[in-house]
Parts: structure tokens; sequence; C-alpha cells
């Protein structure tokens, strides 16, 4: 993929906004922030807020369609996040949202509840909802999600 610019990746979609909202939010415009939020929810369904973090080089297929970022997530670099995805919090559990490694695929419709760590190259399956963490370099898919093989 070729990077055009610092915002798009040379991918337009619900990342490429919250990489401009987050940079307002960095200068200190929040407001400004807060209206790509807006944007992103309304173009794409989406809710990204700019409080989390995401790594260069990760997009969301198909533009990001229906995909939700608990605010406080920390996503790594070269992730794909498959649509209708949701990194949340956990009601009853430790504060906060998942944090991912690089490398991850993230499979359309998975869910990935809790702060949970979730580990370098691993592979989400569709559907799949991750409740504990993930080590680098696996497979996991299922309700709840298991292992089900080494990605070497």
């Amino acid at each position: 993929m070729s990077h055009d610019n610092e915002f798009t990746g040379g991918y337009y979609n619900a990342v490429t906004l919250y990489r401009i909202g987050r940079y307002f939010r960095n200068i200190g415009l929040r407001p400004f922030s807060k209206v790509f939020e807006a944007l992103t929810h309304f173009l794409f369904s989406s809710t990204i807020p700019s409080t989390c973090q995401i790594g260069e080089g990760t997009y969301c297929s198909h533009r990001g369609i229906a995909v939700v970022i608990h605010k406080s997530s920390v996503i790594g670099k070269n992730c794909v996040i498959g649509t209708s995805v949701v990194l949340g919090g956990r009601n009853g559990g430790a504060p906060g949202g998942p944090i991912l490694g690089d490398r991850v695929y993230i499979g359309t419709g998975a869910k990935i509840i809790g702060a949970i760590t979730i580990g370098n190259d691993v592979k989400i399956g569709a559907n799949a909802v991750v409740l504990n963490d993930v080590p680098d370099g696996v497979t996991v898919v299922g309700i709840p999600a298991k292992v089900i093989s080494n990605n070497e």
C-alpha cells in the first residue's frame, strides 16, 4: 500500500477521519476532533473516538462500516479491522479497552471485549468473541474464542 499522506495511507475510510480528528485533538483543537468523530458516525456508522490510539498502516476493510472502538483502546501497526467489529469495555471487568499488537487481522463481526491484550501477528475469525488475552502468532475463533492454530 502506498502512503499518499499521513492521514489516509492511500485508502480513505473511517480511520482516515479518525486520524484527522486525532491530529486536531493533539494540537489542542478538540472541538474539531469532535466534528470528525461525528462525521465518522454519520458516513460510516462507526464510533472511533480520537482518544484511542491507532498505529500506522492500520485500516478498516470496506471503509469501516459499523466499527466501534473503545475510547481507550490501543491498536498496533498494520492491522486490518473488518466490518461490524467491536473493541469494547466490559461491565464489571477492569476499566479500559483492548490493546492490540501489530499485524492483527480481525474478521467481520468479531467482538474483543474488556481490558485484554491481543499479541502480534494474531488472526481473529469472523464473529469470534474474544474475552481473554491472546498470545502472539495464533488464530482464534468461536464464542468464546479459542486458539485453533499457530500461525508460524
